[in-house]
């Protein structure tokens, strides 16, 4: 049996094919590793599921979010064996959203409890050094490195400019602060900006766009979205077709 640190290198480092970047969303930018290697990666050092490692479901439940969603949240435990005896469970908590805002619109997503399942285990099976690598940003996009890489490092700005952009209009002799937004974000805004009531009415009019994209001299995209998700959120709870003074 290889010790702990002889277990965690091995299982640290998924191999390039499995990963893939994620480009929407909170977590654009991050890297996303196929489920199925983790379930390879484990048989191959503890033997066959179920025989040389397990894990069992320990809980499933829901919690409300905001603006009317729900989110799903699970728990599970990994067990591994050192010869005939289990070890102790290796706890993991994991979510996802069962009903979620797109473009607007309350939707379900009947694989919402799954995801958090899976996500549930990929926490549980970091603690083991499973794709730590990655965890720890010694990922670069194209290859390991033996430090993790600087959010601002020469190499991913270097990525960044070689990404193509659609650009941002701008009135003359306007400055976006923070500079052009990502294609998240304007992913992001876009879905705020034609939201809708349950009855099918814009929650923003188009006055309240030109006054909130007035904005970006004084707030970066992100600040941008946050300021008009909480006006969203006001007004589906007050139902009101005006946006907030204190907004601005």
């Amino acid at each position: 049996m290889m010790d702990a640190m002889e277990i965690y290198n091995k299982l640290s480092r998924p191999p390039a094919n499995m990963l893939r970047k994620i480009t929407g969303g909170k977590l654009s930018g991050k890297t996303d590793i196929n489920p199925q290697w983790r379930y390879k990666a484990m048989s191959e050092t503890f033997g066959l599921v179920g025989i040389g490692w397990k894990y069992e479901i320990m809980r499933l439940w829901t919690e409300a979010g905001a603006g009317g969603e729900v989110l799903g949240f699970a728990q599970v435990a990994v067990y591994v064996k050192t010869g005939d005896t289990w070890g102790d469970p290796i706890i993991g908590v994991g979510g996802s959203k069962l009903v979620q805002l797109e473009k607007g619109q309350l939707v379900s997503n009947d694989e919402g409890f799954k995801m958090a399942i899976t996500d549930a285990f990929s926490t549980s099976l970091k603690m083991l050094g499973v794709a730590a690598a990655i965890y720890e940003g010694r990922w670069d996009g194209t290859r390991y490195t033996d430090s993790p890489e600087p959010s601002n490092s020469k190499s991913q700005a270097q990525r960044q400019s070689n990404t193509p952009q659609k650009q941002q209009a701008a009135p003359q002799g306007f400055t976006l602060k923070g500079g052009e937004a990502t294609a998240a974000e304007r992913e992001q805004l876009d879905e705020l900006f034609h939201s809708k009531h349950a009855d099918g009415t814009p929650v923003f009019t188009l006055q309240d766009i030109k006054d909130f994209s007035a904005m970006r001299d004084r707030y970066t995209a992100k600040e941008l979205i946050d300021i008009l998700y909480a006006g969203y959120e006001q007004r589906l709870a007050e139902g009101q077709k005006g946006v907030p003074e204190e907004l601005f």
